[in-house]
């Protein structure tokens, strides 16, 4: 297109935040709705976001509003980065004000607790005539945000939907490839965070870094498995949006859902800490992976361990004692 393509932003989190200037710094004119005046008002004055991405400056193009209207309209592209489980309730209210020939790419990872339902089949059943994708992959708000280099995948039902999208959001330092494959890719961004806490808690509770290799590993093999039973392709499993995010988020506190982990492996109260998803997804991951006869124990452990039904120390015996058998 010759004009500057127009992107809008639904929610103003580290992770609307950075994806809004990402865009703008790769010269797209961009929009980005906020519930909250405050953070409208920082974003727009001082180019910042100090609850969510303290101490780094935005691009000065990027334009905050608390008007969902003003800001989808004309809009080529909206990315949605609503949290997972807020997602429908905030479907409901905005979907009058969603322009329905404007492709609509879900940013936040996660099954929704009460249906049992990806991302994008949620959104589906509220806005069925939208076409839908899904952006996920190995990144972290502060880089994304600071520019520095980053890969993720973006899918769509329709491969050229896909490409035309990856392409209208790359740029210098954010390398978007390109999938069809849009349940794999919303599979491994929802299984990776439950494995986070799994490998964050294994480390908390002073299991060593043996044991959080070996749960890393195995969980690998449930999130494949989970995958297969659902139609994902292996290759996307085995590729940005699987492999790629559940390495990063297994490895380093600044993960959300592995210091959720550590967390809870070191016994602190985890009163008010920052939404891990992998919470709210644990119980119904594991729901899942039993409804289709999947054997997923590491799931199904983190699950139990979040409800208050065993405790990580006897998690961990119960997978040691497993029977023996062969690698799969």
């Amino acid at each position: 297109m010759s004009r500057k393509p127009t992107i809008s932003v639904l929610g103003g989190g580290a992770w609307g935040t950075a994806l809004g200037s990402m865009a703008a710094r790769n010269g797209n004119a961009v929009k980005l709705y906020a519930r909250d005046t405050a953070t409208v008002a920082a974003i727009n004055n001082s180019h910042r976001n100090e609850i969510y991405l303290p101490g780094i400056d935005l691009h000065p193009a990027l334009i905050a509003s608390s008007e969902a209207g003003r800001v989808m309209a004309n809009s080529d592209l909206i990315l949605c980065v609503i949290p997972a489980q807020a997602l429908a309730g905030a479907m409901q209210e905005l979907k009058d004000r969603i322009p329905a020939a404007t492709p609509f790419v879900i940013c936040a990872k996660g099954i929704e607790r009460s249906s049992g339902l990806l991302m994008s089949d949620l959104v589906a059943r509220i806005l069925p005539d939208q076409t839908l994708g899904a952006l996920s992959g190995p990144s972290f708000a502060t880089d994304v945000a600071r520019g520095l280099p980053t890969a993720v995948t973006v899918a769509a039902r329709n491969q050229a939907t896909a490409d035309r999208i990856a392409l209208m959001l790359s740029g210098p330092t954010f390398r978007c490839y390109s999938t069809d494959d849009l349940t794999g890719v919303e599979i491994g961004g929802a299984l990776k965070n439950v494995l986070a806490i799994a490998a964050g808690a294994a480390i908390g509770r002073g299991f060593g870094a043996s044991a959080q290799a070996a749960l890393v590993t195995r969980g690998f093999v449930e999130l494949r498995r989970v995958g297969r039973a659902l139609g994902a392709r292996p290759e996307t499993i085995m590729g940005l949006s699987g492999l790629g995010d559940l390495m990063l988020t297994c490895s380093t506190p600044q993960s959300r859902n592995y210091s959720y982990g550590l967390a809870l492996g070191r016994g602190e109260d985890l009163t008010g800490r920052p939404l891990a998803e992998g919470v709210a997804t644990a119980g119904i991951a594991a729901e899942l992976a039993a409804r289709h006869g999947i054997e997923a124990p590491i799931i199904a452990a983190v699950a139990q361990i979040l409800a208050r039904h065993i405790t990580i120390d006897e998690a961990m015996e119960a997978l040691l004692s497993r029977p023996l058998k062969n690698e799969d």
